[in-house]
């Protein structure tokens, strides 16, 4: 860690301040999404299968009979989105550290993160607006159906263009960089590559058991998920960096003669 060195920390009677770990906070941001994400995926694999939009008295009483555990997923969600958030900063500052030419890649990666964040808040909301629409009252079919229409496209096409960038840029800079090691770039691409056919879902109808759909599994097999598993990955990588490290100093301390 390092220690600051401006006035306030230098008062009589004040313990210096020390600035955060960079990579032990990126690391655990990322180990959270793991953990948020398994829970969020078991509770939305015990809610079954949407009906069809077109069927206004099945989704009413799917809305109803699930609106618990939507609630709980969404709130997970939210959650997770601000652990993504140090996670996006951390590596930004990560690219940053290691080639300070790259700042203009670290602040589109950043950029792109702080968008996909809040356009899942707002789908978030309206998928919990939709659950809560039947919360001691019968729901309203037309209001319900405008909600899902709208959260399916923010969970879907439009995150699909975000997590490109943000690929991509955290690609192109953890390669030109050396911030990481040469998988996490290859991988990134791949990414970034996979959410570009996942943008192709607006005209895939909103089917549930459609698979190249909006509110199917195809872009969430092949966008979503292999971004969040990325970003898993990476956060394992920087513990394993940040361990290496620690090792390597203190071996360096131990070789180094008493005064």
């Amino acid at each position: 860690m390092v220690v600051r060195t401006d006035a306030a920390s230098r008062r009589p009677g004040r313990r210096p301040w020390t600035t955060p770990d960079v990579r032990l906070w990126t690391g655990i941001a990322g180990l959270a999404v793991a953990v948020l994400l398994v829970f969020e995926f078991t509770v939305r694999m015990s809610m079954g299968p949407r009906p069809a939009l077109d069927e206004p008295e099945a989704l009413v009483d799917f809305i109803s009979s699930t609106s618990t555990k939507s609630l709980v997923k969404t709130l997970t969600d939210t959650v997770m989105m601000g652990f993504l958030i140090v996670f996006h900063a951390g590596l930004k500052q990560l690219i940053v550290e290691a080639s300070p030419r790259l700042s203009w890649i670290g602040d589109t990666l950043f950029g792109a993160g702080i968008a996909f964040v809040a356009v899942t808040l707002v789908g978030d909301s309206l998928e919990a607006g939709a659950a809560l629409d039947t919360v001691g009252a019968i729901g309203e079919p037309i209001a319900i159906r405008a909600l899902t229409d709208g959260y399916l496209m923010m969970f879907g096409p439009m995150t699909c263009v975000l997590i490109s960038v943000m690929a991509a840029s955290a690609g192109y800079g953890i390669h030109s960089s050396g911030a990481l090691p040469r998988w996490a770039p290859r991988v990134a691409y791949v990414v970034a590559i996979l959410n570009l056919a996942g943008m192709l879902t607006t005209f895939g109808g909103t089917s549930n058991e459609a698979w190249y759909s909006v509110g199917g599994w195809g872009a969430a097999a092949f966008a979503t998920f292999p971004w969040l598993a990325w970003v898993i990955a990476v956060s394992v990588a920087v513990f394993l960096e940040r361990r290496a490290e620690l090792r390597a100093g203190a071996g360096a301390a131990l070789l180094i003669p008493e005064a």
